[in-house]
């Protein structure tokens, strides 16, 4: 029979699972939602799963060294945006050391017609071609529904960065989808 989650029971406080436990119950309750705000970033839902897996794992490793239990969905988000931006870095590199192809591709993939129809919605086009950080933000913002002082947090930045990037990126994104249409 499945216990009763309380509010008051101590044994439901991040402070009072084991690693194992708490990985187990913010996955179950966060996985998606930390999946959708990377492939946001990312723009690939295979590696944003990567990504968020690796969070899991790096948070379970590090359980007993968190200060601070109850903000385990912080470092997560966190450890997310950190993994997204390091993709992307990766993709960089790897994009401009891989050997030219020769000759027509044989056709789109399938991962690239998913992309596709994605791409077509002109607000997810016009947030692709925000600078980073821009689009991060409004991402943690508008998707993720977080406040300046978690979009701080889970960026490393100040507030006043954070009001900064959004409003750069909400006028950028005004102007791009004006000029689009």
């Amino acid at each position: 029979m499945a216990r009763v989650v309380s509010a008051t029971d101590p044994r439901d406080r991040p402070q009072q699972w084991d690693a194992d436990d708490a990985v187990t119950r913010l996955y179950a309750a966060h996985y998606r939602s930390l999946v959708r705000l990377s492939a946001l970033l990312l723009r690939e839902t295979a590696v944003a799963e990567e990504v968020v897996q690796d969070a899991f794992v790096a948070m379970h490793g590090r359980w007993g060294r968190l200060r601070d239990t109850d903000k385990a969905l912080a470092y997560l988000r966190q450890s997310v945006v950190n993994g997204s931006r390091s993709s992307l870095r990766h993709r960089g590199v790897a994009q401009r050391y891989l050997p030219r192809l020769v000759g027509p591709a044989t056709g789109p993939s399938a991962e690239s017609g998913a992309l596709d129809r994605i791409e077509h919605d002109a607000v997810i086009a016009a947030l692709a071609r925000l600078p980073q950080r821009q689009r991060e933000v409004l991402v943690l913002r508008y998707y993720g529904d977080l406040s300046e002082a978690d979009i701080a947090t889970a960026m490393g930045i100040s507030r006043g960065a954070v009001k900064s990037h959004a409003s750069r990126g909400m006028a950028a994104l005004r102007t791009t989808l004006e000029t689009d249409s």
